[in-house]
């Protein structure tokens, strides 16, 4: 990312329901996977996923892994927040908020 200071970064991550087997919360799970990620990167990387598995959250919207990804983007680009604001997915407003100043000027026009 050195080379490219324009890319940006998503990870998409399982957040086991806000529990890991040592017992960090779901913030302290993503405080701890944004404290990997070096400094001077930490503008340029988005951390989203399910609160459960994504297997739960297909079951629940009952679409496919790519229709789910189409309705999250349609979310995106139309500023709405259907998809985006299921039980599953609502956790990551803060993360969305950054992502969508970072992208939405080149990538939803």
């Amino acid at each position: 990312m050195g080379k490219f200071p324009k890319r940006l970064i998503v990870l998409v991550i399982d957040f086991d329901d806000y529990k890991e087997p040592d017992g960090l919360s779901y913030e302290n799970r993503l405080i701890y996977i944004k404290s990997q990620v070096p400094e001077e990167l930490q503008e340029r990387v988005f951390v989203l996923g399910s609160r459960n598995s994504p297997e739960k959250l297909k079951g629940n919207i009952k679409k496919s892994f790519e229709g789910i990804g189409e309705s999250l983007a349609k979310d995106c680009a139309e500023n709405t927040n259907e998809t985006w604001g299921h039980d599953l997915l609502k956790h990551n407003e803060d993360e969305l908020k950054r992502i969508h100043l970072a992208v939405k000027s080149f990538l939803f026009n």
